[in-house]
C-alpha cells in the first residue's frame, strides 16, 4: 500500500532547516518550562494553522530568552496551548482552513496510547447525554451499548436504559462532567421512565464500578436475509490498528456468503486510524492501488518539503501494520467486496475517520446514508512527544514529564478534493434518509427491527424511503462517553521516523 508519512530525511530536514526549534540539550530552558517550551516548538513545527497565529510565526521570537519571558505569561502548559489555537474563541476568522475545533493536550500519554487501541477507564456503558425538553439545565443520558464482559454487563445495564441522576444527584449541564468523568471510581446512576423527553426517576438504581476495558470495535457482523438479498450488516465503533484483524475476518465472511449489499453502522464511531479507514475502504470497493484514496493538505512548511505521493493516501489490497521498531505484526491480503453501493448508518456522533470513508468512497460507488447529520470534522492530527523529532521513540525524549499533543495538521479530502466540514446530511449532501434514534424504543443492534436498522433494509429492498415524518429531533446530544476517552473523536495518521 502506497502510504507514506514522515520518511526520516524529510523529517530531518523541516526540523533542522525550516522550523525555529530549540531542543532540551541546549542551555536556556528552565526546568518549569519544559512543557511549555514542548508545545509552543511542537506547534511551531507542525499545526495546521501554524501561519495565522502571529504568536507562532518562525519570526515571533529572536531567541530562547524571548521565548522563555513568553512562555512565563501562561499559568499552565494548557492555558499556552488553548491560548495559541486558531479557534473562535480566541477571536480568530474562519478562513480556507476552517477554524480549529479539534486539537488537545494530554498530560498522560500513556493512557492516550491505549485509548487509540480502544483501551479505557470504563463502566463499559457507552452513553449519550441530552437535555430535557422541558429545561434549558437538566441533562439525561441513555445507554447506546453495553461492552461485553464489563462490569455494566454484569451489572445488566442494558441499551435502551434513560438515567438522570448518579449518586442521588440530577444531572445537569453544569455537573455532568464531575458526576460521570470525575476520579470517582464508583458511582450509582439513577434510572428514570423517558417520558417524553422529561425522565422521570423510577427509584431504580445500579451501581457501577469503571475499570480498565478493551473494547473490540467490530461489535456486531452478521448477514441478514431480506427480501431476496443477502445484506452485510457491520457495526463498526472506532477504527483501531489493533483490531484491524477482525475487521478483515469480518469482510471474509460477508466476502465467503456472497451478500449483494452492505451496510456499515458506524453511528456511534468518533474516528481513528486513517491508515485502517483505508483499509475498510478498500474492503468495501476493490480499486487499483493507483486509485487515490484521499490527499492530505498541511501547513505551509510542511508542504514545502513533502514530494506530493507523501501526501496522497492509496487504495490498498493488503494490510501491512508495524509497531514503532518497523517490526511486522499483521500482514494478510484485504478481503474485498467489490461492490458498487455501500449504505452508512450515521448520526452526530460519527466523525473524522468515519466522514472520511463516506467521502473517500463517494466518487468511485454509490454511497447512501440513514442518520442525522455528521460531525464535519475534515481534518487530522498526529501525536506529538516532547523528543528532538516529536516521535515517542525519538532521541532525547523527555522523561520528565509524560505529556503530548493532538493537533490538527492536516486537512483531507476525497479524490475530487471534496470535503464537508458541515458534515454529511443524509439526503441533502448524499442520498439518503434522515432519521434520528427513538430515545424511548432504541431497539436492539443487529436486530432487523432496530428502527435504522429495519429502515436501511427497507431501502436496500425496495427504493423507498418510505412515506413516513422523519423523526429529527431539534434538541440535539450534548456530549457522549467517547469524548471524555483520551482519543474523543480523534482522525490520526501515523508518525514514523
Amino acid at each position: 500500500m502506497k502510504f507514506k508519512l514522515f520518511p526520516k530525511v524529510i523529517v530531518f530536514f523541516i526540523i533542522s532547516v525550516l522550523f525555529f526549534n530549540c531542543t532540551k540539550s541546549e542551555d536556556g530552558i528552565p526546568e518549569n518550562l519544559e512543557v511549555e517550551n514542548f508545545v509552543w516548538r511542537g506547534l511551531n513545527a507542525y499545526y495546521l494553522w501554524q501561519n495565522d497565529v502571529p504568536d507562532l510565526a518562525d519570526v515571533r521570537f529572536s531567541n530562547q530568552n524571548q521565548i522563555n519571558s513568553y512562555l512565563e505569561g501562561f499559568s499552565s502548559p494548557e492555558n499556552l496551548f488553548d491560548n495559541l489555537l486558531y479557534t473562535e474563541a480566541n477571536g480568530y476568522p474562519t478562513n480556507e482552513k476552517g477554524y480549529d475545533r479539534f486539537s488537545w493536550i494530554v498530560d498522560d500519554y500513556v493512557a492516550l496510547e491505549n485509548s487509540f487501541q480502544g483501551i479505557n477507564l470504563s463502566t463499559g456503558m457507552e452513553f449519550g447525554l441530552k437535555r430535557y425538553n422541558s429545561s434549558t439545565t437538566n441533562v439525561y443520558g441513555y445507554v447506546r451499548y453495553v461492552i461485553p464482559t464489563t462490569n455494566a454487563e454484569i451489572k445488566g445495564v442494558q441499551r435502551g436504559m434513560i438515567f438522570n441522576t448518579i449518586n442521588g444527584t440530577q444531572l445537569t449541564d453544569t455537573n455532568y462532567q464531575n458526576l460521570l468523568f470525575g476520579t470517582n471510581s464508583n458511582l450509582e446512576i439513577g434510572l428514570a421512565d423517558y417520558n417524553a423527553g422529561n425522565p422521570n426517576t423510577n427509584g431504580t438504581t445500579i451501581s457501577l464500578t469503571k475499570e480498565i476495558v478493551t473494547e473490540n470495535p467490530v461489535a456486531i457482523s452478521k448477514v441478514i436475509n431480506e427480501g431476496g438479498k443477502k445484506i452485510g450488516y457491520l457495526l463498526y465503533n472506532q477504527f483501531s490498528s489493533s483490531f484491524d484483524g477482525e475487521l478483515n475476518a469480518a469482510f471474509n465472511n460477508f466476502k465467503t456468503e456472497l451478500v449483494d449489499e452492505l451496510i456499515i453502522d458506524l453511528r456511534y464511531n468518533g474516528g481513528g486510524s486513517v491508515r485502517t479507514a483505508t483499509y475498510l475502504g478498500s474492503m468495501i470497493s476493490t480499486q487499483p492501488t493507483d486509485n487515490i484514496f484521499s490527499k492530505q493538505v498541511w501547513n505551509e512548511k510542511a508542504m514545502k518539503v513533502f514530494t506530493p505521493d507523501n501526501l496522497i493516501n492509496y487504495f490498498t489490497n493488503e494490510i501491512n501494520n508495524t509497531n514503532e521498531n518497523g517490526s511486522v505484526i499483521l500482514q494478510e491480503p484485504i478481503n474485498s467486496l467489490n461492490l458498487t453501493s455501500v449504505y452508512f448508518i450515521v448520526s452526530g456522533s460519527t466523525a473524522s475517520a468515519s466522514e472520511l470513508v463516506i467521502n473517500a468512497l463517494r466518487p468511485y460507488i454509490d454511497v447512501k446514508l440513514v442518520g442525522t447529520t455528521t460531525v464535519g470534522k475534515q481534518v487530522g492530527s498526529i501525536t506529538l512527544y516532547d523528543s528532538e523529532d516529536y516521535s515517542r521513540t525519538g532521541a532525547d525524549l523527555n522523561t520528565n514529564h509524560t505529556y503530548a499533543m493532538q493537533p490538527i495538521v492536516l486537512k483531507i479530502s476525497n479524490k475530487d478534493d471534496q470535503d464537508e466540514i458541515n458534515g454529511f446530511t443524509p439526503g441533502v449532501t448524499l442520498p439518503g434518509i434522515q432519521l434520528e434514534e427513538d430515545y424511548n424504543n432504541l431497539g436492539e443492534l443487529g436486530d432487523p427491527t432496530e428502527p435504522l436498522l429495519a429502515r436501511t433494509i427497507t431501502y436496500i429492498t425496495t427504493g423507498s424511503k418510505g412515506d413516513f415524518k422523519t423523526n429529527v429531533e431539534e434538541y440535539s446530544e450534548i456530549y457522549n462517553s467517547k469524548l471524555a476517552t483520551p482519543a474523543s473523536n480523534n482522525m490520526y495518521v501515523d508518525f514514523k521516523k
